[in-house]
């Protein structure tokens, strides 16, 4: 999860899914100032990345260039909330459970319902 300084947003989504089953979760911010800093190592562990907006898309690709990019979705939330703001942490649930569903076809809640829906599909 990526924000500008990983101060509100990024930090409040990986706050609000840190003990989310479907996933792991880290965040970081793109600026200099940020409390977590990106890092190579950060893009390389990442199967996803989310970014608040598409400017953090496109200067993450610009930062990185040579580095293989998993996919990258962009949440379109704005930096006008305070960190664990309500109306922050719905745009998040509704966000991250969005493209959970849009990328995986199906609402996942735990590893064992993942586990269960893959023996179904074999």
């Amino acid at each position: 999860m990526i924000c500008e300084q990983n101060k509100r947003r990024s930090r409040t989504a990986e706050a609000i899914f840190k003990n989310d089953q479907r996933f792991a979760i880290r965040s970081v911010g793109l600026s200099p100032k940020s409390d977590r800093k990106i890092r190579e190592k950060d893009i390389i562990w990442a199967d996803l990345i989310l970014v608040m907006e598409t400017r953090y898309r496109n200067k993450l690709m610009e930062s990185y260039p040579l580095i293989d990019m998993p996919e990258i979705e962009i949440l379109h939330i704005p930096d006008d909330y305070e960190f664990m703001d309500a109306e922050l942490i719905s745009l998040l649930e509704d966000g991250v459970n969005h493209v959970i569903i849009d990328k995986f076809g199906l609402w996942i809640r735990s590893h064992k319902q993942l586990n269960n829906a893959l023996s179904w599909i074999d």
